[in-house]
């Protein structure tokens, strides 16, 4: 029988041809003295410069080593969440591929994972081997931004070096630039998040797959979190304040309407203008109070959605209980 694997590492790979044969040597150094079962599972992104076949020759001298191949470049996220759906550990490890992230620091985080009884240990490049400009000002401002935004106080989310239990890991559901919200789409779902110092390193082939362009779709990403992290809590909240919003704005309308229909009218002419005015009053507080009522039932009926959708959940679970037992 196959021995369990205590040690899933996630490898998103695209163009790492220099890189991946010292990478899995580094991997290898750091957790064949720990003595447990570990598995390395590389997401070949649609690499063009030779990394598969790389890949390939090194599985045929290491049998712990896993390959995933895309057709196409679906980006490190998709990767990722590649990655986590094939795992087989209790924990899962990710990394980056292009030996910036130190694999020496592996056991240290899956010890703190243990030690402390958190879900994810996200890793902290205090020290970052990167530009200024290009790289640091753009990540320091997200992150601050992030934390503001998440209520998580990470100070390096976009760190990939990070350690997940295997239920939490399983229970991502990620996609576009995503990857770098994990710890606050995990602290919202209740997961106990906590990151440590980790050692980074200047990249030592090739060139950086990211830039400056990605700010823009890091933006939307987070205002996506954010709003679905909160709302499939609480939807009739959210409805609830666009409802008193459009009803606040139609008293205003209304009344300030009124007050000026009520001190015009001086001549005949005037009373023509006033009663098409009045017209326009009368129809645009209609709409906006249909509005209103739309906006609430919207909310009741989000809210009689995710209450079924957790009950459907809870007798799932409850069956799956009940066979075990």
């Amino acid at each position: 029988m196959t021995p369990s694997v205590e040690i899933s590492i996630v490898v998103p790979i695209f163009n790492e041809v220099e890189s991946v044969g010292i990478l899995q040597a580094e991997i290898e150094a750091s957790l064949d003295p720990t003595g447990v079962e570990w598995e390395v599972i590389y997401v070949d992104d649609c690499s063009t410069d030779g990394s598969l076949k790389a890949m390939l020759e090194l599985r045929e001298k290491c049998s712990r080593i896993r390959i995933l191949k895309f057709r196409r470049n679906y980006g490190q996220t998709a990767a990722m969440a590649a990655g986590f759906d094939a795992s087989r550990g209790e924990i899962v490890i990710t990394m980056d591929g292009d030996l910036q992230n130190d694999p020496a620091d592996i056991p240290m985080m899956v010890g703190e994972l243990k030690r402390g009884n958190f879900d994810l240990v996200a890793g902290w490049r205090k020290n970052r081997q990167d530009g200024f400009v290009l790289r640091r000002l753009p990540s320091i401002i997200a992150n601050r931004l992030i934390g503001f935004v998440g209520g998580v106080t990470i100070h390096d989310t976009g760190c990939t070096l990070k350690a997940f239990r295997r239920e939490l890991a399983k229970s991502m559901n990620i996609y576009a630039e995503q990857h770098r919200f994990l710890p606050v789409m995990s602290a919202g779902s209740g997961a106990r998040v906590c990151e440590v110092v980790v050692n980074h390193r200047a990249r030592q082939f090739g060139s950086s797959k990211y830039g400056i362009g990605r700010a823009t779709r890091v933006l939307f990403d987070l205002f996506t979190v954010k709003l679905i992290s909160q709302f499939s809590q609480r939807p009739l909240q959210y409805f609830g304040m666009l409802s008193l919003g459009a009803l606040a704005v139609t008293v205003l309308f209304a009344f300030f309407s009124l007050v000026g229909v009520g001190s015009g009218a001086t001549s005949a002419s005037d009373l023509v203008v006033i009663d098409d005015w009045e017209l326009v009053i009368v129809s645009t507080v209609m709409l906006m109070f249909t509005l209103v009522v739309y906006y609430g039932l919207l909310g009741l009926l989000a809210e009689l959605t995710v209450k079924a959708s957790g009950m459907h959940r809870r007798r799932v679970l409850d069956r799956i209980l009940n066979e075990l037992h």
